[in-house]
């Protein structure tokens, strides 16, 4: 269900490109809009080409102190995805290229991404150890075990009655 709308709001993007610029090209004239979208198309391609360079130097930092480098992987996944949407042709999928490519904006995609799809993934792939949800005790999916603990008697209490 959840594929369904993701795949309609990615229709939908093209949908809004099309339908804006329509009125843009009314507006400026057909000429005016083109050379527009191909500006916005370089300047983004310019500024995802320097931030690249930034993440992958931090990137090489992290690694060399021997740290994981979890925020610059996502920085690098989202700067791929602006330069997709920056090479698009269209002004709506260049405000969302500007928008992934700007370290501003960047850093609250980054902790969405990290909080509503990295970790759910990672705690489910690792039985809650991400988060701290982890079973200490028991036996967590399986509700056959119901024991009684006053039925268990240790060495301890053992030695005490006798």
């Amino acid at each position: 269900m959840r594929t369904r709308w993701l795949i309609a709001l990615l229709l939908l993007i093209p949908l809004s490109d099309a339908l804006l610029l329509i009125p843009v090209s009314g507006i400026l004239g057909w000429q005016a809009t083109v050379a527009l979208v191909v500006l916005t198309g370089l300047v983004g391609m310019l500024l995802v080409r320097a931030e690249g360079r930034s993440a992958l130097r931090r990137l090489q930092r992290k690694l060399s102190v021997g740290e994981p480098p979890t925020n610059e992987l996502l920085d690098g996944g989202l700067l791929i995805a602006a330069g997709a949407f920056l090479l698009t042709p269209g002004l709506v999928t260049d405000a969302i290229g500007f928008l992934l490519a700007v370290p501003v904006t960047r850093y609250p995609v980054r902790e969405a991404l990290k909080r509503f799809v990295v970790r759910p993934y990672l705690d489910e792939r690792m039985e809650g150890f991400v988060t701290g949800r982890v079973w200490t005790a028991g036996f967590p999916r399986d509700d056959t075990y119901n024991v009684d603990p006053e039925s268990y008697r240790f060495d301890d209490e053992e030695r005490s009655d006798g």
